[in-house]
């Protein structure tokens, strides 16, 4: 259960060259002994979902810097060979701060609890699992007093949504600490430009833009299922072509614009509208590819006081690449990111052209803090050294699911509504919690290999949304 890929390269162009994490360094006094992990104050990790993403994650937190000593102890997968390539990767790069003897590596659906028994309160538990377990895992993780990273999307549907938000209430509870994957928060050119925004700097919003625009990943084309792997764990191992374990391209690619977005604003779009199409599912070698995702989105939501968000996706080779998000308001506009999901410079303008005689402010951030992913490290271990305040998973599962508004609004062809989503009853999938090899998949193919695909207007029942 991870990341498509075990490339650590793969997920981010910032792992390029980060470097190794001091170590050791004096833990500030004052904290409870409750909020870290033993008396050397080491904390130690758990990677459950050792694909590209989680390895990532896991990087980042051993190069937070001066906060520490930290340690990965145990580590979890679905497939052995996923986390054999990420063990590899990690012990290469971060040779003194992995210590995963064999006793502590674990595969199949019960590894994220072997893993996270690996660790006392106080330590941190990485979740790089495809999102439909993310409730699973959480619930342990707290259960167990550990703190959380746990990579975005958090959920896919209404039903998983309000129990992350329950967890999330019993992680308060506990003082535990939780970080989501949604990087854009921690860009420190956009949490200037929100307050800037929030100052009243460009006038009340009301237009925003956002665009996601490449080609074909290859984990989002998947050929058909070979005869040597069940349904079950093709679907686990090729989520991101199946609703059920990922959200699809559009809860996976398009959150952080969404999220960030929404930060702009200040507020979660009431409803939503949306078209989208599916074009090309033919490799160049005539391999029809097997997904449940559109190529195509156009996305409208609309916040309570009428304000417009349209987003704007496309999966296709050969077209014009964009990755990019906007801000126009009565006194002028705003770049909040080109280039990226949090691409530099953030920028605010006079009037609703950027042009540079009409610049008011441009973002300049010291090259040691515009690495967000490591931003978002530096900041959950500060939080759990120094017990600040810090959960970030209710905001996550909410973000999470305005992005399934937008997906389940263009599958069906029908106006989805804030209060729909979060209150629909159907779960994609239920019962991971009681997974095992032998369970059915929780998607069903028809005798020639083929699964449902959305039919908007045609099925517009939520099952396959």
């Amino acid at each position: 259960m991870s990341e498509a890929t075990s490339n650590t390269t793969s997920r981010r162009e910032f792992l390029k060259n980060t470097g190794r994490v001091a170590a050791a360094s004096a833990l500030a006094t004052g904290i409870s002994s409750s909020l870290y992990a033993g008396s050397d104050n080491t904390i130690r990790l758990a990677l459950v979902g050792c694909g590209g993403r989680g390895t990532g994650a896991a990087v980042d937190a051993m190069n937070v810097r001066g906060q520490g000593p930290i340690k990965l102890v145990a580590m979890a997968d679905a497939f052995e060979d996923r986390l054999t390539s990420s063990y590899k990767n990690l012990k290469a790069s971060h040779a003194n701060q992995v210590d995963v003897p064999d006793d502590r590596k674990f595969v199949g659906f019960d590894a994220y609890k072997k893993a996270m028994d690996c660790l006392r309160p106080g330590d941190v538990a990485i979740f790089g699992t495809p999102p439909a377990f993310r409730w699973v895992h959480f619930d342990y993780a707290v259960q167990k007093g550990l703190h959380v990273f746990m990579e975005k999307p958090v959920t896919v549907d209404g039903p998983t949504t309000k129990r992350m938000i329950e967890l999330s209430k019993k992680a308060d509870a506990k003082n535990l600490k939780v970080g989501v994957g949604l990087m854009s928060r921690h860009s420190r050119a956009l949490q200037e430009l929100a307050n800037r925004v929030h100052d009243g700097e460009i006038g009340d919003i009301i237009l925003m833009r956002g665009y996601r625009m490449h080609g074909p990943v290859g984990f989002f084309a998947s050929p058909p299922k070979p005869d040597n792997i069940s349904d079950l764990l093709y679907q686990v191992r090729r989520f991101h072509s199946f609703i059920w374990a990922s959200g699809g391209n559009y809860s996976d690619f398009y959150i952080h614009v969404i999220d960030h977005l929404c930060w702009m604003k200040g507020s979660w779009p009431v409803k939503v509208q949306a078209l989208g199409g599916r074009h090309y599912k033919e490799s160049p070698e005539g391999v029809r590819y097997v997904d449940q995702n559109f190529d195509t989105y156009a996305v409208e939501y609309t916040f309570a006081d009428g304000t417009k968000m349209d987003f704007d996706g496309r999966c296709m080779d050969g077209a014009t690449q964009i990755y990019s998000s906007y801000l126009h308001g009565t006194k002028g506009s705003a770049i909040a990111s080109k280039s990226g999901d949090c691409g530099l410079p953030s920028s605010t303008y006079r009037g609703q052209s950027p042009d540079d005689d009409k610049l008011i402010w441009q973002s300049r951030i010291p090259r040691a803090q515009q690495n967000p992913y490591q931003n978002e490290w530096d900041d959950l271990i500060d939080a759990i050294r120094n017990d600040k305040p810090y959960n970030e998973a209710e905001r996550g599962a909410i973000g999470s699911m305005v992005t399934s508004m937008g997906r389940m609004a263009a599958h069906t062809g029908v106006e989805i509504t804030y209060d729909q989503m979060l209150n629909c009853p159907h779960e994609l999938a239920p019962g991971l919690d009681k997974l095992t090899w032998d369970s059915p998949a929780p998607l069903k193919a028809d005798a020639q290999g083929r699964y449902p695909v959305p039919q908007p207007g045609i099925v517009t029942d939520r099952e396959y949304a």
